[in-house]
């Protein structure tokens, strides 16, 4: 059996191979990415692969039996890429495709539903087997802002008192994984997040307790974040986009309290002490 990882060398893909190979054979498992040579150091076969170039998708799925499609990070093009890839897997014979999503891709008000439940419903389509793993925030999309916050003495955002079950890259690594080589997942729609959802105050005051210096939460509106986002030297556009997901952290878009994700690893998720402890490391 051959399990194919797209992206396989951006943060997470490398997390999910590492991953794979304590579990099962490194010859069983193929890169997938643009440029393969950068793939040469996670002890595995390359093979080209680019989202955009439909034409040859096939081909590097050749012989490939379970797929793990890790979502594209080129936001507004995803629907398109990844209904490339889906074609090219039933051209090829893939028997099981799973897909990284979003956290309640089917009620989130975050625009970046859209385009993840565009794939999902291609995969519905496509007649393959397929298992959704809708991946919540990943912990360090906020520890990476503690070098900013101790810089400028507070934490600052737009999410309000809202509730927010992170896990980290590593826990959602673990979790593709497990149901990559056990294909009775198959069919499955998982809501992935940590087990202990917490507010962007609650990280402020880890931060504190961690440092030693007291770092306060700023709750900023929507507009005023985008333009602190902006003074940071983020593109208008995107700082509107990071601000619009805190608001949908303010309404929750970003809660969860199923534990699936540390049922299917078979431990708890990683808490938001360690992940701090960790980014201050």
């Amino acid at each position: 059996m051959k399990i194919g990882i797209t992206g396989a060398t951006g943060q997470l893909g490398r997390l999910v191979v590492e991953k794979l190979k304590e579990r099962t054979s490194a010859d069983s498992l193929v890169a997938l990415v643009r440029n393969p040579e950068k793939a040469s150091d996670l002890g595995i076969e390359g093979r080209a692969f680019d989202y955009n170039e439909s034409a040859e998708l096939a081909a590097s799925l050749n012989g490939i039996d379970h797929l793990l499609l890790i979502s594209s990070n080129e936001i507004g093009q995803r629907s398109i890429q990844h209904q490339n890839v889906i074609h090219a897997a039933k051209e090829a014979g893939v028997k099981w495709i799973v897909y990284t999503s979003l956290l309640h891709a089917d009620t989130s008000s975050l625009v970046l539903a859209e385009e993840h439940l565009a794939t999902e419903e291609a995969l519905a389509a496509s007649g393959i087997a397929y298992t959704i793993l809708r991946n919540g925030w990943y912990t360090e999309n906020y520890t990476a802002s503690i070098p900013g916050a101790l810089a400028g003495g507070a934490l600052i955002g737009s999410a309000a008192e809202g509730k927010i079950a992170s896990a980290t890259r590593t826990d959602y690594a673990e979790a593709a994984a497990v149901v990559l080589i056990d294909q009775s997942h198959s069919g499955k729609v998982y809501e992935l997040a940590g087990d202990t959802a917490y507010t962007l105050a609650d990280l402020a005051a880890e931060i504190s307790l961690q440092t030693g210096k007291e770092i306060p939460y700023r709750n900023l509106s929507e507009a005023d974040y985008a333009e602190a986002l902006k003074g940071f030297g983020l593109p208008g556009g995107v700082a509107a986009m990071y601000a619009s997901f805190d608001v949908g952290a303010a309404n929750n878009d970003l809660y969860d309290d199923s534990r699936q994700l540390s049922a299917l690893i078979g431990h708890p998720t990683t808490s938001l002490t360690e992940a701090v402890k960790e980014a201050l490391a």
